[in-house]
């Protein structure tokens, strides 16, 4: 047969194959399948470390972090293996590295790894992440680019522009998000959800071979059916490789957007659950951009995309400067419209910036780099630059530089000059308005800053044809948030890997509070309300004064243990100032769980709280997860326990599990006392403890819901819950006032495998 002949005949092959539908239909499953396990099995893993990390919001932001970079070390072995290795080949060595990840399976954490360190524990964490998880998560991260690149090479008629599978893959890392908290939690426990990921990533590699297979096959077929009717003299196509300016627009386009998807997401849980509930609604909302915008049309005119953008970032700017929780509120609904719009804009640029199919693995490869940097700078670093989360708001005014045109339509120089002046005169103002107020010469309000704020903004939203403008007015609202005093700089403020905290004095400079995000954690009276002198003896106040429940609580231990030359027993998870201190007698054992160094370090600072300093300058701090901590210490001694390690307002579920109040009442004496702190703005805790204890014998359960009129920051309501298997200290302690029933248990009761936060969050507002 001649080679004319040879060519019709693999053409006619070629052409029945190239419209199939079955092959794509086995392309777009097969990365619908790899994108379902990847992003399942990060909260999945995540949710299995965070129990031994205190529930702090940082294990997810972290998490994310590692997953990032191991998805742009997938992306890399993708770009090389597409460049390098012979089209028949590239399957066999993917296959042969899903192969290796394979003894990895299933993902957990190794029985025979260390607890980790007091305090920080970034490092131990991404070392945790990378034993437990990070062979299988890079074998399945590489899956989405190579995909794409064999179906380039497949011949069918969609070849030419494969980027829409990104919209397959998009779909089922949206679908496996969702699922989880919502379907695959409740159903399972941690190790049967690690089973069904194992038989999901067998069938993976069945649809990798037979991808690769119809990949190899039909790209040799029109490698001989090109050679048979082109002519060899004909000049070989050229492509015109990417600039480095194109790179770097790509990296930064991938940055911002993922850089802020972290730090929204630790502004959110901070306050209300670190759990994969909140987890996953930023980072679906995130993966859903790609769909939404990764196409030829966008799903969402871009038009309103880009006019919403500067009104949300300035709703956010102004709740982020508004102190108590009405600033949270008006950031977290605007934050939540604010990330999306800036994510939806960063992420059409990036589609509109595409190459061609010949650099679709680099194009990628270099959208992953700029995602992990932008992770990488959210979660690791600026928890070391900032007391607080600056990059919240820092990455909200970098995301409006990323509107369509904003330098190429500005070439002025003289306009430029005329909005760096602008800018320039706008810090210069703040700093002296700032400078006048703090010396007196102007009265300290927050005129200025609204009405910085304020004006500025409506320079950002209607500026609608001039994006530099925009940017600007923007940038000088993140500027008003900084030097002007708002609840962003308020106070002394110390980070941690558990989060931001806050000391400050009240504005009438009665009292000195440590805040915990946007809840107070503990206050100090400092002047006598009715002489005005200065306080000689520290006076527990807010949620610990001397009438509320966990003060009673100690009178009751000591009361049911009595007996002459007994030595009370006591506990405290949680530390905050340390006021639960002065309720303590010399000669009583009095010991403190604290997970935070930085919380024992200012309760310890004679200068900032005297709780401690005068009332138990010898206390005896253990520093851990009071979980881990508890554990280890002896059964059937403690008299009495307060549980009360909430982060800001959020509640570590891990102690609030069957297993974790039955760990403590075996750490109680035979008349010990349990009591659980759970007065919460956002969850109805009182309902989860109900079905908590309902699932563990003998345990006697009731409610002080102390509704004493508040007196300010001097003396809180509160809400109790007190547990003991004495039927002796259950009469004693249903003589306190404002005592109640424990509500009737309803629902499923959390456990180590099962929590229900959307549940516990629809009751509080019930």
């Amino acid at each position: 047969m001649d080679a004319a002949a040879l060519g019709q005949s693999i053409a006619r092959q070629f052409t029945a194959r190239r419209d199939s539908r079955a092959a794509l239909f086995l392309f777009a499953g097969t990365l619908f399948l790899s994108a379902t396990l990847l992003f399942s099995v990060q909260p999945m893993f995540a949710r299995m470390v965070l129990p031994r990390l205190g529930g702090s919001p940082s294990v997810w932001a972290v998490s994310m972090c590692f997953f990032q970079a191991a998805l742009l070390a997938g992306y890399a072995y993708a770009h090389i293996l597409n460049k390098l290795a012979p089209s028949r080949w590239a399957p066999a060595i993917h296959l042969f590295v899903m192969g290796i990840a394979v003894l990895m399976l299933p993902v957990g954490l190794p029985s025979w790894w260390q607890e980790p360190p007091a305090g920080d524990a970034y490092m131990w964490l991404i070392a945790t992440l990378a034993v437990g998880v990070g062979l299988p998560f890079f074998a399945v991260s590489a899956n989405a680019p190579l995909i794409q690149a064999w179906f380039a090479r497949s011949g069918h008629s969609h070849a030419s522009d494969p980027y829409f599978l990104y919209g397959a893959s998009n779909l089922g890392s949206l679908v496996a998000l969702l699922s989880y908290p919502l379907l695959i939690e409740p159903a399972a426990g941690l190790a049967t959800q690690a089973n069904w990921w194992t038989i999901g990533f067998f069938m993976l590699a069945l649809g990798i071979i037979a991808c690769g297979l119809m990949m190899a096959a039909n790209y040799q077929a029109q490698t001989r059916l090109t050679s048979a009717l082109t002519d060899a003299s004909a000049p070989a196509q050229t492509i015109e490789a990417p600039t480095l300016s194109k790179r770097l627009i790509w990296i930064a386009l991938a940055a911002v957007p993922s850089g802020l998807l972290v730090a929204f997401t630790s502004y959110l849980t901070t306050d209300i659950a670190s759990a994969p509930f909140l987890w996953v609604l930023p980072l679906a909302a995130f993966l859903a951009t790609f769909i939404l915008v990764f196409c030829e049309t966008p799903k969402i005119p871009h038009k309103v995309v880009l006019a919403l953008q500067p009104a949300l970032v300035a709703g956010v700017l102004y709740g982020l400067a508004t102190p108590g929780p009405n600033g949270w509120l008006i950031a977290m609904v605007c934050g939540t419209g604010a990330s999306l719009v800036t994510t939806l804009v960063a992420h059409r640029e990036l589609y509109e910036q595409r190459p061609g199919t010949a650099h679709l693995t680099e194009f990628y490869l270099w959208m992953s780099f700029g995602g992990v940097l932008g992770g990488m700078f959210a979660a690791l670093l600026a928890p070391q630059l900032f007391s607080t989360i600056w990059e919240f708001p820092l990455l909200l005014v970098l995301g409006m530089a990323c509107r369509p045109g904003i330098f190429s339509r500005h070439t002025n120089k003289q306009e430029l000059q005329e909005l760096g002046l602008i800018a320039c005169g706008a810090v210069l103002g703040l700093v002296l308005i700032d400078w006048a107020m703090s010396h007196g010469l102007l009265i300290v309000t927050t005129l200025p800053r609204f009405l910085f704020l304020m004006g500025f903004g409506a320079i950002a939203v209607f500026a609608w044809r001039k994006p530099m403008t925009q940017f600007v007015a923007t940038a000088i609202m993140g500027a008003t948030l900084a030097l002007l005093p708002s609840a962003m700089n308020r106070g002394n403020a110390e980070r941690s890997f558990f989060g931001v905290h806050r000391v400050a004095i009240t504005n009438d400079g009665q009292f000195r509070v440590l805040t915990h995000g946007t809840t107070i954690h503990g206050a100090e009276r400092l002047y006598d309300a009715a002489t005005g002198t200065r306080l000689a003896d520290p006076m527990p106040a807010t949620y610990y004064h001397p009438h509320g429940p966990m003060a009673l609580g100690v009178d009751v231990s000591r009361k049911v243990n009595a007996a002459p030359n007994r030595r009370l027993n006591v506990a405290v998870v949680g530390l905050g100032a340390g006021s639960m201190a002065c309720y303590s007698r010399a000669n009583e054992s009095w010991r403190f769980y604290e997970i935070d160094p930085v919380v024992v370090r200012i309760a310890r600072d004679p200068a900032r709280f005297s709780f401690l300093s005068r009332c138990r300058p010898t206390a005896n701090i253990v520093i851990g997860d009071a979980r881990l901590t508890l554990a280890k210490a002896e059964a059937g001694k403690l008299d009495y326990l307060v549980v009360d390690a909430f982060s800001s307002d959020a509640v570590p579920v891990h102690l609030l599990t069957v297993e974790a109040v039955k760990l403590y009442l075996d750490r109680l004496a035979t008349d010990g006392l349990l009591a659980m702190h759970v007065s919460n703005r956002h969850l109805n805790l009182r309902n989860v403890l109900a079905s908590v204890i309902a699932q563990i014998p003998g345990a006697k359960a009731v409610l002080a819901d102390d509704r004493t009129p508040s007196r300010g920051l001097d003396a809180a309501q509160s809400h109790v819950v007190f547990i003991t298997k004495s039927e002796k200290t259950l009469a004693e302690v249903r003589k306190l006032p404002f005592i109640r029933p424990m509500p009737e248990a309803k629902g499923r009761p959390w456990t180590d495998d099962y929590s229900d936060i959307l549940g516990a969050i629809m009751a509080r507002q019930d």
